[in-house]
């Protein structure tokens, strides 16, 4: 499996991916440009947190119109892997790729630390080494973190079983049905707020983002 890291202006945590997938997994991985206009040869795409065109507008909404975005789509209507991050959730929301919006945190402050969460559903091709029902901790940094969508949606997110993170313990900005990330209906698409790729080292203190990693890497009937 190739990987693509895409990298747009005010991305920050692109490198973090790489070294995620490149180094601790030894995945086939590359940087590619916000300006590319082909995807040929790539059979996923990781989207990384960060702050990309300055978060003008609103948070994602200037890199949904990213030449590259339609390469991303294009991949994602054909079923393949795309994750994203943080800034990577939000860009994945204002492409329409999933459902619901990140508004400002409740606080209307910029949070950075680790949160409790449960891993809601772990049949999907991004959570499949993880348990049913688990609990692991993964850092979050976000301003623009509260998921929000209309009560019908949330009602299909939670009946399609495309919740797949939720906060735990805490609810650090808001979000409804204290949702942490989602997936799209086909369970290709995974935008979460809290960052997996600053979690998969012991160095680093916390290995529970690891194993996300690892699922979309590895093969599994769920797929």
């Amino acid at each position: 499996m190739k990987l693509a890291v895409i990298v747009f202006p005010g991305s920050n945590c692109d490198l973090d991916l790489y070294e995620a997938l490149h180094t601790v997994c030894g995945a086939d991985v590359e940087y590619v440009s916000h300006k590319a206009t082909s995807l040929a040869g790539f059979d996923g795409v990781m989207i990384p947190g960060g702050f990309s065109y300055g978060d003008y507008l609103r948070a994602g909404a200037i890199a949904r119109f990213a030449p590259v975005m339609k390469e991303v789509i294009r991949l994602a209507k054909a079923g393949a892997p795309v994750f994203g991050t943080c800034n990577g959730f939000q860009i994945l929301t204002e492409a329409g790729l999933l459902p619901g919006a990140l508004k400002k945190n409740d606080s209307q402050r910029f949070v950075c630390k680790t949160v409790a969460l449960e891993v809601v559903n772990n049949q999907t091709r991004f959570t499949h080494q993880y348990t049913a029902h688990e609990r692991i901790n993964l850092p979050i940094a976000h301003a623009d973190g509260s998921f929000y969508a209309d009560q019908a949606t949330l009602d299909q997110l939670e009946a399609n079983g495309q919740v797949v993170f939720r906060y735990a313990e805490e609810n650090p900005n808001g979000s409804l049905n204290n949702i942490a990330g989602i997936t799209n209906a086909a369970g290709n698409v995974l935008g979460m707020m809290p960052h997996p790729e600053r979690a998969v080292e012991a160095i680093l203190g916390n290995t529970d983002g690891l194993r996300l990693f690892k699922s979309l890497l590895t093969p599994a009937a769920a797929d």
